[in-house]
């Protein structure tokens, strides 16, 4: 397992632009995206010691990003 750099994750707004500025919601956020981005790292690197394609890999990364459901979503929400 590769040590990553700490990475600045960005300002966290609302849809409505305001920026979400509860300590321990950020503070939440963050930990979840650093561990997020830990497994996807040994995720690409299992891939490539296991000879699977680069390109291959980022590209089912991607796509499983894309493929995430807001459980959350009203039906307003679902038209847009």
């Amino acid at each position: 397992m590769s040590k990553l750099n700490k990475k600045d994750w960005p300002k966290w707004v609302r849809d409505d632009g305001s920026v979400v500025a509860c300590t321990e919601k950020v503070k939440v956020m963050s930990e979840n995206f650093d561990e997020i981005r830990q497994i996807a790292q040994d995720a690409l690197e299992d891939g490539l010691l296991m000879e699977v394609s680069e390109l291959q890999m980022r590209k089912a990364l991607h796509q499983m990003v894309d493929e995430l459901i807001n459980p959350y979503q009203t039906p307003s929400d679902q038209e847009n």
